[in-house]
């Protein structure tokens, strides 16, 4: 799009190298040209812009083949605007004087009659085409015949339209249809792989038998050898019994008569040891029996002295209570009857045990009282 600037009432368009810019002014031409910079008056201009570089168009579209099976095409068709002078007169390639937009869409229309005229060839050329060969030689046979179509279509030379390349990128067929087609191929391809399977196990067990025969051959050979080990182990084992018994029966001999010489040196010590200790039993029994003597000895003396010191003390107390007895009666002859039944009941009392109460009826105290009465009648009369 063209770069337009304002200034006082003027506009300056500034193009693209790859534009063409068309200026028309009061109905003649002033500009014409790629790249062109000029002041203009947006009343009395006329402006067309036509690119003039290369431009892609990707197209989609479905077709049928001969055997009624629908396919999706894909191609890339490349062209550009070869005379912009007829392609401004036939198409709408006018911009707004004050914005530089089109006020048309003429590459939409360039995009749908390329379109129709490639997909018009497309169509023709698959429809007398099966399926398998669309798939297997179509691409090739879409391009061709799109470009010759293209070329020679009438209408786009006169519209200064040129085709530069045009490109198949794809043509496929449905998907369910798509994976059935695929099926025969993978089901083949499966199968090689099922055979290629077999003869790698069918390998794998010859393999494994002659691994199994090395093993079975190894194993007799092994079997063999254990045999003659075993039969070299009971010779050898056979030569040890004997050596062994050899040797044992050297070790008896030795141990008997080693048993014999320590039989008789502890016999020989056993009478010594049996000796020693009778005289040091008698040796004990002598000093315990003087021993006993001199304790016997000993013993009656002091029961002597024992029964001497008690006789003494004996004759010491006898003479002592004798003499305190005499002078208890000494003083006892001394005293009144009154007091010497006092000093009874007080000694009687002293000797009683204990009495928590003491329940006097009334005959006892009369007759205590009547006898302590009489008692001091009687004794009023001495004095």
């Amino acid at each position: 799009m063209a770069d337009i600037t304002r200034r006082l009432g003027w506009r300056h368009l500034r193009g693209a190298p790859t534009a063409h810019i068309r200026h028309h002014r009061s109905g003649r031409l002033a500009h014409d040209g790629p790249g062109l910079s000029f002041w203009y008056r947006s009343l009395s201009a006329a402006l067309s812009e036509v690119p003039v570089d290369d431009r892609e168009l990707a197209m989609t579209f479905h077709a049928r083949t001969s055997d009624f099976q629908d396919v999706s095409v894909q191609a890339t068709v490349t062209y550009r605007v070869s005379d912009p002078a007829i392609a401004a007169a036939r198409l709408d390639f006018s911009i707004d004087p004050d914005t530089g937009v089109w006020r048309g869409a003429p590459l939409e229309q360039l995009s749908t009659l390329l379109t129709e005229t490639a997909q018009q060839h497309a169509l023709d050329v698959l429809a007398r085409t099966t399926l398998a060969s669309a798939l297997v030689d179509g691409v090739a046979a879409v391009r061709e015949r799109v470009a010759g179509g293209l070329a020679a279509e009438p209408r786009l030379p006169a519209t200064g339209i040129e085709i530069v390349a045009v490109r198949v990128v794809a043509l496929r067929p449905e998907p369910e249809v798509e994976r059935a087609l695929r099926t025969p191929a993978r089901e083949q391809i499966q199968q090689e792989a099922d055979r290629a399977t077999y003869e790698r196990r069918a390998v794998a067990v010859e393999r494994e038998r002659a691994i199994a025969e090395n093993e079975l051959a190894s194993q007799i050979e092994l079997a063999r050898r254990e045999e003659q080990l075993v039969e070299q182990r009971g010779t050898n084992a056979r030569r040890e019994a004997e050596e062994r018994a050899a040797a044992d029966a050297v070790k008896a001999g030795a141990e008997a008569a080693r048993t014999v010489r320590l039989t008789e040196a502890e016999a020989e010590r056993t009478v010594k040891l049996a000796e020693a200790e009778a005289a040091r039993s008698v040796r004990l029994a002598d000093a315990e029996a003087a021993r006993s003597v001199k304790l016997a000895e000993a013993e009656a003396v002091r029961q002597v002295k024992l029964a001497e010191a008690e006789a003494r003390a004996a004759r010491e107390v006898g003479a002592a209570r004798a003499e305190a007895q005499a002078a208890w009666l000494r003083v006892h002859a001394e005293v009144d009857t009154a007091t010497l039944h006092a000093l009874t009941g007080t000694r009687l009392a002293e000797n009683l045990p204990r009495i928590e109460s003491v329940t006097v009826s009334p005959d006892v105290l009369t007759g205590l009282l009547a006898r302590l009465g009489g008692g001091s009648d009687s004794g009023g009369d001495p004095a």
